[in-house]
């Protein structure tokens, strides 16, 4: 009887508008529908004439029977376009909700048909059993602020930074390569670029040199805005009162983490995801096990994999400090009892298993204020504690 009463109150408000947008680079297709059995109303959009959705909107509630303050629910697959087009929806009153794209129901046969028309479709037709109660139709990727997004950039810019120097050296190691000679770069090349000499004695070809001097010049652009970013990482550190800055420095009292994981834990997940218990925590890290069980089969296919990839890359080689650094640990104990005298590949085992634990004790030692097990403190001031006494 509770089942029915709550099922009338559902159904006792005006019928809603359902919307999906199916994304393009130069054209948006715009689903419409009011339930199941109805057929689809279907638009399609110049990307940068973005705006007339408000007037499909209002077309097609006048086109379904709906009256013109009927509420809208709306969706759309998370890509390239960011979270500006759920801001967006918002602002005009519609209930939005992004969808993890990995969450969708595809055919499994070898051939399937792929339309925009087609994907609209299906992903119109999952909204329609969402809005119907079955929260398990597609996955709800949780959308975070546009202050918690603007945070996340300073270290997005130094990671790509980063990687793009290492591309420029890996490939003036490469040309050096060509020419017999072997070394590894490193920060001082620029005064040993006139002494290298070819595989035969010879000094480098000028238009090579010339190349090599440029490439270089890339380098020190790169490591010129590195510099900066890390200092602007500091000084935020020592002065910010900003409370995810707050959660990094706190971070930063545990042994074992230093400043670019913390600030990349906190920036990434602790500041703005709300977790209720470990298991949320293991499944946004993507280091929970996948088992595969059926009759009498049963394997496992390893970590998900899902969530953040730079949280759970930089999670698994904390794991390998925490176990150098942190000996007396709990957590150190148990990873030294059960995988540490196995091979090679118990203990990569291990050390996921030991990644996925330690975030669960950095979230409860940030929300509850528990110190992992055995885990000692910094003895030492961080870089940043120094700079802040100075």
């Amino acid at each position: 009887m509770t089942a029915t009463t709550r099922h009338d109150e559902c159904n006792s408000g005006p019928t809603p508008l359902l919307m999906a947008l199916e994304l393009g680079r130069y054209q948006w297709t715009v689903g419409f529908t009011t339930g199941v059995g109805q057929r689809p109303r279907r638009r399609m959009l110049r990307s940068e004439h973005w705006a007339r959705v408000t007037d499909e909107i209002a077309a097609a509630k006048r086109r379904l029977g709906l009256s013109a303050d009927a509420p809208v629910m709306s969706c759309y697959e998370a890509g390239p376009d960011g979270f500006w087009v759920h801001r967006c929806l918002t602002t005009l009153g519609v209930a939005n909700v992004v969808v993890d794209a990995a969450s969708i129901e595809i055919n499994r046969r070898a051939r399937r048909a792929k339309t925009d028309r087609l994907d609209v479709d299906r992903l119109l037709a999952q909204l329609v059993r969402y809005v119907g109660g079955e929260r398990t139709a597609f996955r709800v990727v949780r959308v975070p602020t546009e202050t918690d997004e603007h945070r996340r950039h300073l270290h997005r810019e130094l990671r790509a930074l980063i990687a793009d120097r290492r591309r420029v050296t890996n490939r003036i190691g490469g040309l050096l390569a060509t020419q017999g000679i072997r070394m590894k770069v490193r920060m001082d090349f620029r005064t040993q670029l006139p002494a290298l000499r070819q595989w035969n004695g010879e000094a480098l070809a000028e238009t090579f040199r010339s190349r090599l001097e440029r490439e270089w010049a890339k380098v020190e652009l790169y490591s010129t805005q590195i510099l900066a970013l890390e200092r602007e990482r500091t000084q935020l550190l020592r002065q910010s009162s900003d409370p995810a800055v707050v959660l990094v420095r706190r971070l930063l009292e545990l042994r074992g983490l230093g400043e670019a994981s913390a600030w990349l834990f906190v920036m990434e997940l602790f500041a703005w995801r709300q977790f209720s218990n470990r298991r949320q925590v293991g499944a946004v890290t993507g280091l929970v096990p996948t088992p595969y069980k059926s009759g009498t089969l049963a394997r496992e296919q390893g970590i998900s994999k899902a969530g953040n990839r730079h949280v759970r890359t930089i999670a698994v080689q904390i794991a390998w400090i925490w176990v150098r650094y942190q000996r007396d640990s709990g957590l150190t104990q148990w990873y030294l009892t059960r995988f540490a005298h196995g091979g090679p590949r118990a203990r990569k085992v291990g050390i996921v298993a030991v990644a996925r634990r330690l975030m669960i004790d950095l979230w409860r030692y940030l929300d509850a204020g528990v110190i992992p097990a055995g885990a000692l403190l910094r003895s030492k001031p961080t870089r940043a504690d120094r700079t802040r006494a100075a």
